[in-house]
């Protein structure tokens, strides 16, 4: 089974969905008569089993199906070139000529959509079950009409007659997002692909990832250590001595250099030519300390190899991988996804680190930032209703006295589309904090915050601390208003927040808003 275009990738085309009924029929003329297989008026069922172009016309060969099962074959000679495997509708005319129609199969093709069963910006799959090329003036671009069998959404299984100047051939998968009730944009293979390698990223990435704080403990046990490399204590050192304090990230400024150093933006800085923003960020930090490590393990280590960029492909995780290595990880794909990335230490650290242990936590820390990487561009998208989803999900190493603690953030922003009647698009932010901080221990914090208006909720695991966020709230009220905000609920709770696709706060909020 072929895909649109072959080799070669699918141009952005926006082809109308029209009616073919009458336009696509065309009347051929039999090579030999009918002898009775069909009276005039009759109809049946016929599937194109070859094509030969002759200096004049186009010669077909058609495998005939009747009403009692009886199958047959006929040669045809036709003005237009039909699809080798394209499923028609025969009706004679006569003994000698037949009128042909596209056939979908089934019911008759739709020839438009309902925008609220299937609003604008839904993704449809389908696979070409029909092509026939309309007839052109020499200086016309060439038109295909063709019929898709749907194979997602609530028409799965409903064919869609359609025209597009793409000659897609019969048996094609194709994606289109719809952007009206007659008009589809097809999207190219590459994006395809880009999605496929991505999951499959996600799920590699997650199996292999471990929590920052297990690379923190190993790093500060080394501390004073004899026998370390050269230079191995003074990286450490420089790596620890680069986290904020909380105080530092309660200031606007200081908040945007701890994110801008968080490694997110290490692959955009590295394209941008930006090497002077390389020294304080996180990733790229890891990355040399791995470096740092490699030349100096033991040679019965099993990551140990006379080839350094041999053993640092066996140690960090691989950023590409077979595109077929992971088809079936759909549960580490999903949890990949999930907020906030559960805690996961690779090892006990009772005894102390050495060199090794030390090596594959800050490979598992490097995949661990990897895949909060994969995950934001795994969750920015355009959703059925045409919202622009742009995700930011990032871990931020914080000082909390003499604990290194691991702050989740996650940043959300969705543009709605922009309507007749409103002069600007409206733009919602949404915000997610997960962090485990002595004495408190696991909080986690969602906001949204739409035309100048706040909403939160916060959820304590444990009683006493749930109880005493709950008193201080109304000071916060009063800190948010004196900043400019409109402030809406503030609640705190016991417990972690409901997981699915809507959280209680989002349900209350569209309440509020609506």
């Amino acid at each position: 089974m072929n895909e649109i275009s072959g080799a070669r990738p699918l141009p952005s085309a926006t082809p109308s969905v029209r009616s073919a009924a009458s336009a696509a029929d065309m009347a051929v003329k039999l090579l030999q008569p009918l002898e009775g297989l069909l009276a005039a008026g009759e109809t049946a069922k016929a599937e194109v089993v070859a094509l030969k172009e002759s200096a004049q016309s186009f010669q077909l060969l058609l495998r005939l199906t009747l009403d009692n099962g009886r199958q047959t074959t006929l040669e045809a000679s036709s003005t237009r070139p039909l699809a080798q495997g394209t499923a028609l509708a025969v009706t004679a005319l006569s003994d000698t000529r037949l009128l042909l129609a596209l056939q979908g199969g089934g019911d008759k093709p739709l020839t438009q959509l309902d925008l609220e069963q299937l609003p604008v910006g839904t993704l449809l799959q389908g696979k070409v079950v029909a092509s026939q090329q309309v007839a052109q003036a020499k200086a016309e671009q060439a038109v295909y009409r063709v019929v898709v069998n749907l194979l997602n959404t609530s028409l799965a299984g409903s064919k869609l007659s359609l025209e597009t100047p793409l000659a897609l051939p019969v048996g094609s998968l194709l994606t289109a997002q719809v952007q009206g009730s007659q008009a589809l944009n097809f999207l190219p293979l590459s994006g395809r692909l880009d999605q496929l390698e991505l999951g499959q990223q996600l799920a590699a990435q997650q199996n292999r990832q471990g929590s920052l704080e297990g690379l923190f403990k190993a790093m500060q046990g080394m501390n004073g250590k004899a026998g370390l490399p050269e230079g191995l204590q003074a990286g450490i050192d420089k790596l620890l001595a680069a986290f904020p304090d909380a105080r530092q990230l309660t200031d606007t400024k200081g908040l945007a250099q701890a994110m801008e150093n968080s490694g997110l933006f290490l692959e955009a800085k590295l394209l941008h030519g930006q090497a002077g923003a390389l020294p304080q960020d996180l990733k790229a930090n890891l990355l040399r300390l791995v470096a740092q490590m490699l030349p100096n393990l033991p040679s019965s280590s099993p990551l140990a190899a006379s080839n350094v960029s041999g053993a640092l492909a066996q140690a960090l995780p691989a950023f590409v991988r077979n595109a077929l290595g992971a088809l079936g990880q759909t549960n580490a794909r999903q949890q990949a996804l999930s907020f906030p990335l559960p805690s996961k230490l690779l090892q006990s650290m009772e005894g102390e680190a050495d060199l090794e242990t030390l090596l594959r936590l800050a490979a598992a820390a490097i995949s661990r930032l990897q895949t909060h990487q994969l995950s934001s561009l795994a969750q920015t998208q355009t959703t059925p209703d045409g919202t622009l989803l742009t995700t930011w999900q990032l871990e931020l190493p914080m000082r909390n006295q003499q604990e290194l603690v691991p702050l989740q953030v996650k940043l959300q922003r969705e543009d709605s589309p922009k309507a007749e009647k409103k002069e600007q698009k409206e733009t919602l932010w949404k915000v997610e904090l997960a962090f485990d901080l002595a004495p408190l221990g696991p909080l986690q914090v969602q906001a949204q915050l739409l035309r100048g208006s706040l909403s939160s909720q916060l959820w304590a695991e444990h009683a006493g601390t749930a109880q005493l966020i709950g008193r201080e709230l109304e000071h916060l009220r009063e800190r948010l208003v004196a900043a400019g905000l409109t402030v809406g609920e503030l609640a705190c709770r016991q417990g972690v927040p409901p997981q699915g696709p809507r959280t209680q706060l989002e349900q209350r909020w569209v309440d509020e808003t609506a």
